[in-house]
């Protein structure tokens, strides 16, 4: 059923494409990345133990966005800060998805975190490399104190992280064995069965 329906929408770009008298060839090859990630997060999300998959598929549909992006406007420097919408920023989708598909709280909260964690080395490689450096040709005009500010961001951030993951790990889950309580006195003890 996913790879009919990817099927499907990529025939439906392509006709469209044909009608428009756009030349797809060049423009649309990211999607032969997109579509099968999907296809991946799809089958992972319909799986009983399809995490790694839904992880997987997310982080090639992230590679194919930034390719699309890449060619779209011909920014292939962005790659040098862009890899955090990859890794950690693709894996923390699939996390977050199959979590909440899953009713997995903790995989999703991780999920979700490991996606803010992901943008914010983003924005840092963002700050660095095109408003420090330059990479791209021509700086951003950005303040002075624009790349100390994403710094205590990020640091903020994974402050937030350990103090969440620290309570997560106290607290007792509700499948951990209780303490058994002391027999009531009126109890009679079990008595053993006799020795042959």
């Amino acid at each position: 059923m996913v790879l009919g329906a990817v099927l499907i929408a990529l025939g439906l770009i392509f006709f469209v494409g044909q009608q428009l008298n756009v030349d797809l060839a060049d423009a649309a090859w990211p999607f032969y990345v997109i579509a099968p990630g999907l296809a991946l997060v799809a089958f992972g999300l319909t799986q009983a133990r399809g995490s790694g998959l839904a992880i997987a598929g997310s982080m090639v549909t992230m590679i194919g966005l930034v390719l699309l992006y890449q060619n779209a406007t011909d920014h292939w420097e962005s790659w040098a800060y862009a890899w955090a919408l990859v890794a950690p920023g693709g894996s923390g989708i699939g996390m977050l998805l199959y979590g909440t598909r899953s009713g997995d709280a903790r995989m999703a909260r991780d999920g979700f975190f490991t996606i803010v964690t992901a943008i914010g080395l983003f924005a840092a490689g963002l700050v660095f490399f095109e408003g420090i450096l330059g990479i791209s040709g021509e700086r951003l005009p950005l303040p002075q104190w624009a790349l100390p500010v994403a710094i205590i961001v990020i640091g903020l951030l994974l402050l937030l992280r350990g103090f969440t993951a620290r309570r997560v790990f106290a607290e007792p889950s509700p499948s951990s064995p209780s303490v058994a309580e002391p027999p009531d006195s009126e109890e009679e003890p079990a008595q053993s069965p006799p020795a042959t």
